[in-house]
């Protein structure tokens, strides 16, 4: 649920805004609807709660072409809601309450054991408990299947669930939660690539927004420049990020490959309002990656 206002808040404030706007939204959900929009094939593994919202997801994520065998409904607790205040910037603060977000289980994880193991990467965020997305690692990698990690919102990880991924995509806060390194420039961002990496994944890509992203490719380093467009609301950048990044690897693109076509996918899902309603399908990215060398 979205307001656009001139500014955000500050604690005990109250700010008059516009536009209301009301879609579907969620970090996994948001990097599932990417990966669909972008060719991929893809099994969405999570659960919403028995209730309005959790029903119109599931009917979206069909839409979409989405396999939503592995969607699990929690009798318990109502599907997950995120309040976001967006400023005249672009830039957003959000609230997220998890509800049935926060009851995706190990045992869930299980039953999808053999979809999992059928993949070519499992793709994952932090939006459910941090346990489950450790257990769904460890099953990952036992049956040979590349991890990618997007570690939002930002948290403490432990090595165990480190050394269990492929590549891990923070943005410039949630690196230097992981570092211990404030990522301000291409320096300091391969300073806290370095200290991430040494704790068990050997690839780290680093957002930076309007900077682009760094790219620590086993003992490669590489900067892409962000494609340059006037933000108007930043949700689901980095989710549309992630499941496009996940593409590009499953199409055998390399890493820096796959960076550089993410952050055009990126590009075009902050010049939209809205979380699922901004995320281009791939001709709108093809077209952009088009127009792009023309002015070369």
């Amino acid at each position: 649920m979205v307001i656009k206002t001139d500014r955000l808040p500050t604690p005990g404030e109250t700010v008059l805004g516009g536009t209301f706007l009301m879609n579907a939204g969620g970090k996994g959900a948001n990097q599932a609807v990417t990966a669909a929009r972008q060719g991929g094939q893809v099994t969405f593994i999570s659960k919403t709660g028995n209730d309005v919202f959790g029903k119109q997801s599931v009917e979206l994520y069909n839409a979409e072409g989405i396999n939503t065998d592995f969607i699990f409904s929690d009798p318990k607790n109502p599907s997950g809601v995120a309040l976001i205040t967006v400023d005249s910037h672009g830039e957003n603060c959000i609230v997220v309450a998890s509800g049935a977000n926060g009851s995706l289980s190990k045992a869930d994880i299980e039953s999808a054991r053999e979809e999992i193991g059928r993949a070519s990467f499992v793709l994952m965020q932090l939006e459910i408990p941090i346990e489950t997305v450790e257990y769904a690692a460890e099953v990952a990698r036992n049956k040979g299947v590349s991890v990618i990690l997007n570690p939002a919102p930002a948290r403490n990880l432990s090595e165990k669930l480190l050394k269990c991924l492929y590549v891990i995509t923070p943005n410039e806060h949630e690196a230097e939660m992981l570092s211990g390194i404030k990522v301000t420039d291409w320096a300091s961002a391969k300073k806290a690539a370095d200290i991430i990496s040494a704790k068990g994944v050997s690839n780290v890509v680093i957002t930076m927004g309007a900077q682009g992203a760094f790219v620590k490719e086993a003992d490669q380093y590489f900067t892409v420049e962000a494609t340059r467009v006037i933000a108007i609301d930043t949700t689901a950048a980095g989710d549309s990020f992630s499941g496009s990044f996940c593409v590009g690897l499953a199409e055998g693109k390399t890493i820096k490959e796959a960076v550089q076509v993410a952050t055009r996918v990126a590009a075009i899902t902050v010049t939209r309002m809205g979380a699922q309603s901004s995320i281009p399908y791939r001709n709108e990215v093809l077209l952009l990656e088009a127009e792009t060398k023309s002015c070369l």
